[in-house]
């Protein structure tokens, strides 16, 4: 199945794929049966952090499930938690097709997708049916601005989906970071983000986390940093795509958009490094994970949680299954009890 998906659209199979989950994620029983032999419960796994248990730390990056369609499949599949989105306050197509490529010889994507998503109050709906069902599965919720709307008016875009969203959300992640939405990334700048923050941190007591683009310089990292420690952010997810291109093979790789997957992954180490040890936030690292050991280096290098989204189109439906044992397999290899140990208690 894996491999006729690849013979197909990149886009049309992701939609196909989601199509599936989302069906499957209505069929009670035809969910739970599977999920006792795919989820991989092991207390040795759970994971404390932004004020929320985690049944373990592997996570559905944003962007496979902008709608929030298929939660109870990514939580029968063996995610310890998964983030929808992006979201943003008022419906919109995106970018045109073909806004979606693979470069198989570098196991990578480049999207230019554009915050295609069916709005705020939709994907609400969504997750209050799936809060409705009582799983112990940890959500969060993306959020953006539409395409059409100024950067002075951004604010209020992301105050306008997070007032729909709040009751359904356990964190939330502004995302503004990616390169498909022009003029985005301004809003990582210091008097934008600063004024962003400013309406944004009152609006919720729920966690607040940031996205950051990987190609922030260590100037500009520090700035966010101390930003979000200024507003009493509770997070940082690092990183978005790229839009650098060094090193591929791919013919695609002059395609514009971002790149994620395996040419993310040192730089996304890089920015993990420089980020371990900001005080107060916790870190959700992404970008290039492929196999437990990259979760592995990454919660020892200070991220709580990782998440995953190239790495699982390539790996299939197994991923979770497959990692999350390995990742167990490493740690009795390092003597390591859980994964508690692995962070000073604050």
């Amino acid at each position: 199945m894996h491999r006729l998906l690849f013979a197909l659209d990149p886009e049309t199979a992701h939609e196909r794929t989601l199509g599936l989950l989302a069906s499957w994620s209505e069929r009670g029983p035809l969910l739970e049966v599977p999920a006792r032999f795919l989820r991989v419960e092991d207390p040795r796994l759970r994971v404390e952090a932004l004020g929320l248990a985690f049944p373990n730390p592997l996570g559905l990056a944003a962007g496979m499930d902008k709608d929030a369609k298929a939660l109870g499949a990514w939580w029968a599949l063996g995610f310890g938690f998964a983030e929808v989105g992006t979201l943003t306050p008022k419906a919109q197509e995106g970018n045109p097709r073909p806004r979606l490529f693979r470069l198989v010889e570098d196991h990578a994507l480049i999207n230019r997708m554009g915050f295609n998503n069916g709005g705020a109050e939709e994907a609400a709906r969504r997750l209050k049916r799936f809060r409705e069902r009582g799983l112990a599965f940890p959500v969060g919720v993306n959020l953006g601005k539409n395409r059409d709307t100024p950067l002075e008016g951004a604010a209020e875009d992301y105050l306008r989906a997070l007032r729909v969203l709040e009751p359904y959300g356990d964190y939330f992640v502004l995302n503004v970071s990616s390169p498909n939405t022009p003029g985005l990334r301004t809003l990582q700048e210091g008097p934008f983000l600063d004024e962003l923050l400013h309406r944004l941190r009152p609006a919720t007591r729920k966690p607040l986390l940031l996205k950051l683009a990987p190609d922030l310089t260590p100037e500009a990292l520090d700035q966010v940093v101390a930003l979000a420690q200024k507003h009493r952010l509770e997070g940082l997810v690092a990183v978005n795509t790229t839009t650098g291109r060094e090193g591929l093979q791919s013919p695609l790789a002059r395609e514009a958009g971002g790149l994620s997957g395996r040419p993310l992954k040192g730089r996304a180490l890089e920015v993990l490094r420089h980020l371990a040890g900001a005080e107060g936030l916790t870190l959700v690292s992404v970008g290039g994970v492929e196999d437990a050991r990259d979760v592995w280096e990454r919660l020892r290098l200070g991220a709580r949680l990782v998440q995953v989204y190239t790495g699982f189109v390539y790996g299939g439906p197994l991923f979770p299954h497959r990692v999350l044992r390995d990742l167990l397999r490493l740690m009795e290899a390092e003597g390591v009890e859980n994964l508690q140990e692995l962070w000073p208690t604050p």
